[in-house]
């Protein structure tokens, strides 16, 4: 007979005391389904995830924890500590009294999510599953989720946020259930045990996304969006192509499409007042910064984009290096004397990549470019050999196009939001990938082997 537990038992090539999983996975489960719907609870579970998790990792973890993530979190560490040393060097009026290691250091959580999900893909979709059933109980039964709902049908310019933040990190979340929703089509909708339950639960997912996506009005989540499904669809098209199959494949593709398009034309009509007011807004502003007029452009939303971007520019360029703190945000808007105080009142860039670069310089984007790199070839890996299923690969490479362009117009990762997404998404990836390691012998794990081997 099926048991509670027997759903996260611990077959996993790495392992730790049974006491300390229980923790450990209580706070996964805790973390998932509640940073969203009650965020004091979800980040004090985060905590404990991640700091259980390092532990075991550098405790019982031996392989893994000479893989690059934790490389890449000692060197954030370390550049973080660097610009701070620098600043509190040369401008000790503008540095605090300690550097603030958890600026960069909270991008690697995934560290201890990958290490309790135990290279399961049963665990990464139940953990991803219980992600998505938070976001959808707090657009529905949030304190902010019917109210927002009729204020959206009823005025075209409301925005909803849901208590989330602001509109724009709703549809941060909801284009990444979208990405997520094509992916797992064909599994969602294949046959066998409470097929319809799966295929009418798929469908109100994937209505309620776009809808969201169209309500909220953000035109780098729609631009990001749509680049990343165009690649993802000609990727599966490709492959189709080269492999000559399957029909479960073929179907799962076309019925996420299909449903993508009808439900877009739908909200589209719905919505059209809204979305051709949206896309027509400040049109001349690209015109005018490609030709280098920037006294012309307005200081609108995507104008203040602009202006607090040419400021960035400026002070990177005294600093490309090390940047200037773990507060360069702030400072450059605050600092900027041409800028006005409605741009300075938002207080960042509105661009990741940006504000990593003034405040950690070259050394700190290379951090996560190489954390990047080492994810994206870590999954065609584990892809190639079998032990990351296709739809996750997918879902993953769409992600990763997505939240790169969504963050060059919206700080996104910045903000906690946009870290428990990303740490939400690599998690699972990560997880899939030392498994990979673990099995065929990769990296370190070959080493390792070899040691044992010679003994």
């Amino acid at each position: 007979m099926w048991h509670p537990i027997d759903a996260w038992s611990r077959p996993s090539p790495w392992h730790s005391p049974l006491v300390l999983w229980w923790v450990g996975l209580a706070g996964v489960l805790i973390y998932a389904s509640l940073r969203l719907l009650v965020p004091k609870v979800g980040e004090s579970a985060g905590t404990l995830v991640a700091l259980t998790g390092l532990v075991a990792v550098l405790v019982w973890g031996r392989g893994i924890r000479s893989t690059a993530p934790l490389w890449l979190l000692l060197a954030a560490v370390l550049v973080q500590l660097l610009s701070w040393s620098m600043m509190a060097w040369q401008h000790p009026e503008w540095v605090g009294s300690n550097p603030r290691l958890d600026r960069m250091a909270k991008w690697f959580l995934f560290i201890g999510l990958a290490w309790w999900l135990g290279g399961s893909t049963r665990h990464t979709l139940m953990f991803w599953g219980l992600a998505l059933l938070g976001l959808m109980l707090v657009v529905s039964v949030g304190e902010y989720g019917i109210a927002h709902w009729r204020q959206a049908f009823d005025n075209p310019r409301f925005r909803p946020d849901f208590g989330v933040m602001n509109a724009q990190h709703p549809a941060m979340f909801f284009g990444a259930t979208m990405l997520a929703g094509v992916s797992f089509a064909a599994r969602c909708w294949r046959s066998g045990r409470w097929a319809w339950t799966r295929r009418l639960g798929w469908l109100s997912v994937m209505v309620v996304s776009l809808m969201v996506i169209v309500m909220t009005q953000t035109r780098g989540v729609w631009l990001s969006l749509l680049v990343a499904m165009t690649c993802m669809a000609l990727a599966v098209l490709f492959w189709l192509a080269a492999h000559r199959r399957s029909r479960y494949a073929v179907r799962g593709l076309i019925i996420g499409l299909a449903t993508v398009v009808v439900v877009g034309l739908l909200a589209g009509v719905s919505f059209r007042d809204t979305v051709e007011r949206r896309l027509a807004q400040e049109s001349g502003i690209i015109s005018h910064t490609l030709k280098g007029e920037f006294d012309q452009i307005p200081y609108s939303s995507v104008g203040n984009r602009v202006h607090s971007w040419r400021a960035a520019v400026v002070w990177l360029a005294e600093r490309p290096m090390v940047g200037w703190g773990d507060d360069a945000r702030s400072l450059v808007v605050r600092n900027t004397e041409w800028l006005p105080d409605r741009t300075r009142q938002y207080g960042h860039l509105h661009n990741t990549t940006l504000e990593v670069l003034v405040a950690y310089g070259v050394l700190g984007l290379g951090v996560m470019i190489v954390l990047g790199a080492w994810v994206g070839i870590g999954t065609w890996r584990a892809w190639r050999a079998g032990l990351m299923p296709s739809d996750i690969a997918m879902f993953g490479a769409g992600f990763f196009i997505f939240f790169v362009l969504a963050n060059q117009f919206e700080s996104y990762l910045s903000f906690w939001t946009g870290s428990f997404l990303f740490n939400m998404v690599m998690g699972g990836l990560v997880t899939h990938i030392w498994r990979w390691q673990a099995e065929t012998g990769q990296g370190v794990f070959r080493l390792l082997r070899r040691g044992r081997n010679e003994n």
